[in-house]
């Protein structure tokens, strides 16, 4: 498989620095092509502005969404942008990764993500419908790839849980493995997620470094989080609500786009390949 990997910490000496080295090895020891974006070894600019439009003229007013589509509809975006978009049509795979910050990425990344993710690329794709709300949630230009988050976070485990102070670690996650990833069509797998890393001495990196060296090596058969598709009937269009007798009746909030019924077919279906 070919495989991007985009890299957030300002660091290479940091534990990120070493699971990136780890995961980058074990990938290209199975075989596997890899691309490292490095953003902030290659200074990446995070900020979206009126220079990321070449074609849109100096005095007039930025409408982001308009300008972005305009662009690269005109193959007329910046060559850093144009460069992270084909390392992207590339990819089978994108890897995310980096320090869990105020219970998100770092605003380089996010930044990355805000100049990449082009209109007419990432979205404003698709027929829009009273039967379709264009090609997202489950479809779009990435759909048929993978991705997945590699995430430090300095708190404990038990911070992150279900009843934890910080809130559940897949709830934080959400709007980036549902919003960024899944939105544009990517297959999206549970997260790697390290605890504590503040406090880690060398004797728990190696256990840590190989769940990472086995999740690398099933990159192809792990199980995506079964979201909902948005054109697959589950929501009313245009409303885009979540159908009636869909889900449990007591869920709020994230876990309603999470078909469980889906996620225990899948995970059926894997134990009986294996």
């Amino acid at each position: 498989m070919k495989i991007l990997l985009v890299f957030a910490h300002p660091e290479s000496r940091s534990l990120n620095g070493a699971l990136r080295d780890v995961a980058v090895q074990e990938l290209r020891t199975q075989g596997h092509e890899v691309r490292v974006s490095d953003l902030y070894a290659q200074h990446w600019k995070a900020a979206v502005d009126h220079a990321d439009f070449p074609p849109l003229p100096p005095d007039t007013r930025l409408k982001v969404a308009g300008a972005s589509k305009q662009a690269f509809e005109a193959d007329a975006l910046t060559g850093d942008v144009k460069a992270e978009i084909e390392k992207l049509l590339w990819a089978d795979v994108l890897i995310l990764q980096f320090p869990l910050w105020w219970f998100s990425m770092p605003a380089i990344l996010k930044g990355w993500v805000d100049r990449v993710f082009a209109y007419g690329f990432a979205y404003g794709v698709g027929e829009h419908s009273e039967k379709r709300w264009g090609d997202r949630y489950g479809e779009g230009r990435l759909s048929g790839k993978r991705a997945m988050l590699i995430v430090t976070a300095g708190g404990w485990q038990e911070h992150y849980s279900a009843r934890g102070i910080n809130g559940p670690i897949d709830d934080l996650l959400f709007p980036i493995n549902h919003g960024i990833l899944y939105y544009p069509g990517y297959d999206v797998l549970p997260p790697y997620v390290v605890y504590r890393v503040d406090r880690l001495d060398e004797g728990a990196f190696a256990p840590i470094a190989q769940g990472l060296r086995e999740r690398m090596r099933t990159l192809a058969t792990t199980a995506p989080i079964a979201y909902r598709q948005q054109n697959g009937g589950d929501y009313l269009i245009p409303g885009m609500q979540l159908r009636a007798g869909l889900g449990d009746p007591h869920a709020r909030g994230f876990a309603l786009h999470v078909s469980h019924e889906d996620a225990v077919e899948a995970e059926l279906n894997l134990d009986a390949a294996e």
